[in-house]
C-alpha cells in the first residue's frame, strides 16, 4: 500500500466533521451519521463492519512475526440533546476563522475525525507491529448497551484502547467510574393526627445525614476521594398520612482504589434503608504509568492526569487511556465548538504516538 497525503486527510477529517454535524444524531438517532462515516471508509478501500450503529475496520498492514498485539482506537459518534441558549443552529455547521461552531464538534466529533485520519494513515504505511482496529460507537452518551459494550465480543482480544474524548490531547491514565444507588427507607404508615406510625422520611433523613459526612479512606493521588451525594428525594402520598416510604438516590464517583462491590457492601452496611444499584458496570479506569503507551506519550510531550468525567473505557476490560482532541471544559455547553488547529495537531500528535510504537 502507498503512503497517502497526510495532507489532503487533515483536509477531509475537517469536511467530515462540518458533514457530521449537520446530521443530527443524538443517542440511539444515530444510524444517518454511521452510514456517512461508513461510506468514508469504503471510500478509502476499507471492509467496513457493522452491528446497530457501530462501526469497525481492521488494518491489514500488521506483522505475523512474533507475539500479535491489538490496539483499539475508539471514539463516539453520538451527542447529547442541544440545550436552549444556542445562539445559532446546533445542527448548522458555523466555521468562523479557526473556530468551528456545532452540536457535537468537541464531543466527540473532533477525535472521531482525527482517530479515522489517524487509521488511514497509519493502515497505508508498508508494515505496523501491532493489529489496529478503529471502532466509531453510539450511546456513549447514556452508556447504552448498543454502543461498544455490543460489539468487543467481535473484535477479538484487545491489548490497549485509546478512547477519543477532548482532553487537549494529554492523556487520562485514569478515569473516575459511576455508580447510582436506588435507596428505599421503609416506615409504617398511620394518621399525622395519632402520630401512630414509622415515619419513613426520618429514617431516609437520618441515612442522609449520615452519607453526608462519611467519607472513603482510599485516596488516589491521580482521582482523589471517592465522592458520595444524594441527588433526589421523594417521600409520601398525601399531608395527613405518615408515610411508610421513602426513596433517594445516591450517585457515587469512585476512584480507582475501589471496586463497584465493595462500596456497595459498604453502603448496606451504614444505613438503615434497603439500597438496589442501578448497574455495577461503570468502573474507574486505570492504566499503569510505566505502561510503553504512557512512556511514548510523555515522550512526546504529553502530559499524564486522572479525569473526572466518565467515558466509554468504564466498560473496556483492558488497559486504556483517554486522549483526544478539544476541551472538556466546552463538552455538553451551548455554542459547542472545536478549533480546526486542534484538529491538524490531534491527528500529528496520534500519528507520532502510535506510528513507531512498541509494547
Amino acid at each position: 500500500m502507498s503512503v497517502v497525503d497526510i495532507s489532503v486527510l487533515k483536509e477531509e477529517a475537517i469536511k467530515l466533521l462540518i458533514r457530521m454535524i449537520n446530521i443530527p444524531s443524538i443517542s440511539k438517532q444515530e444510524n444517518k451519521v454511521s452510514i456517512l462515516i461508513e461510506n468514508y471508509l469504503r471510500k478509502h478501500g476499507l471492509r467496513v463492519n457493522r452491528k446497530f450503529n457501530n462501526i469497525w475496520v481492521e488494518n491489514l498492514n500488521y506483522s505475523n512475526t512474533g507475539i500479535l498485539r491489538t490496539i483499539l482506537l475508539n471514539s463516539h459518534h453520538d451527542t447529547v440533546k442541544p440545550g436552549k441558549n444556542w445562539n445559532t443552529n446546533p445542527f448548522n455547521p458555523i466555521k468562523k476563522g479557526n473556530k468551528l461552531i456545532g452540536l457535537g464538534s468537541n464531543d466527540a466529533g473532533a477525535s472521531v475525525v482525527s482517530m479515522i485520519s489517524t487509521f488511514i494513515y497509519l493502515s497505508n504505511l508498508s508494515e505496523i507491529p501491532y493489529r489496529l482496529i478503529l471502532s466509531i460507537t453510539a450511546e456513549e452518551e447514556i452508556s447504552g448497551s448498543s454502543g461498544i459494550a455490543s460489539i468487543l465480543p467481535e473484535l477479538g482480544k484487545i491489548d490497549l484502547g485509546i478512547v477519543g474524548e477532548p482532553t487537549k490531547m494529554q492523556v487520562a491514565i485514569a478515569e473516575k467510574g459511576l455508580m447510582v444507588l436506588n435507596c428505599i427507607a421503609r416506615g409504617k404508615t398511620g394518621h399525622s393526627a395519632r402520630n401512630n406510625g414509622l415515619n419513613a422520611i426520618y429514617i431516609a433523613i437520618r441515612d442522609i445525614e449520615y452519607l453526608k459526612n462519611f467519607c472513603f479512606s482510599r485516596k488516589s493521588k491521580l482521582l482523589g476521594d471517592t465522592t458520595l451525594n444524594i441527588t433526589q428525594i421523594k417521600g409520601g402520598i398525601q399531608h395527613n398520612v405518615i408515610p411508610d416510604l421513602c426513596s433517594f438516590i445516591i450517585d457515587i464517583r469512585t476512584n480507582e482504589l475501589y471496586n463497584n462491590e465493595e462500596l456497595i457492601d459498604i453502603i448496606k452496611k451504614r444505613i438503615y434503608s434497603d439500597v438496589y444499584p442501578r448497574s455495577y458496570h461503570l468502573n474507574s479506569s486505570f492504566i499503569n504509568p510505566e505502561h510503553p503507551i504512557v512512556l511514548k506519550a510523555k515522550s512526546i510531550g504529553r502530559k499524564i492526569y486522572g479525569s473526572p468525567t466518565l467515558s466509554d473505557q468504564s466498560i473496556m476490560p483492558f488497559s486504556t487511556i483517554k486522549m483526544g482532541v478539544g476541551d472538556s471544559f466546552r463538552s455538553h455547553t451551548s455554542n459547542e465548538y472545536i478549533l480546526v488547529t486542534e484538529i491538524i495537531d490531534g491527528i500529528d500528535i496520534y500519528i507520532r504516538l502510535l506510528k513507531n510504537f512498541h509494547f
